[in-house]
């Protein structure tokens, strides 16, 4: 925010010496330097209201998305859950089967070898 304030300072600051040296440099009459001062100090005027109004629309807009994509990354984390889950419930009968087929491919070995150490 800092940084915005500094930028809005900046800004006001320059085109007031910009308008200041305009003005006085310009030969022009006492009636004119006041017209064009307050020509001056609306367009001023105008242009802050709307660098303000933009200001706001812009934090309004990030407000918005932040929220928009907290509630994507909250929906997008239950569907990651729930598809692990599914996962899981399908690995989880191979995974015994595998096991029961290991243990037999195990007992088949250790027959072997006995009838082998026997021969």
């Amino acid at each position: 925010m800092a940084n915005g304030k500094s930028l809005i300072l900046g800004i006001m600051v320059g085109g007031t010496v910009s308008a200041a040296a305009t003005l006085l440099s310009t030969p022009s009459s006492g009636r004119d330097f006041r017209y064009r001062a307050k020509e001056q100090s609306m367009e001023w005027k105008s242009m802050l209201e709307n660098i303000k109004l933009d200001g706001l629309r812009l934090k309004k807009q990030i407000s918005e998305t932040s929220k928009e994509g907290a509630a994507l990354i909250k929906e997008l984390t239950q569907e990651m859950k729930s598809s692990v889950q599914e996962w899981k419930g399908t690995v989880e009968p191979h995974q015994e089967n595998i096991h029961e087929y290991l243990e037999q491919i195990e007992s088949s070995l250790r027959d072997l070898e006995t009838k082998l150490i026997k021969e």
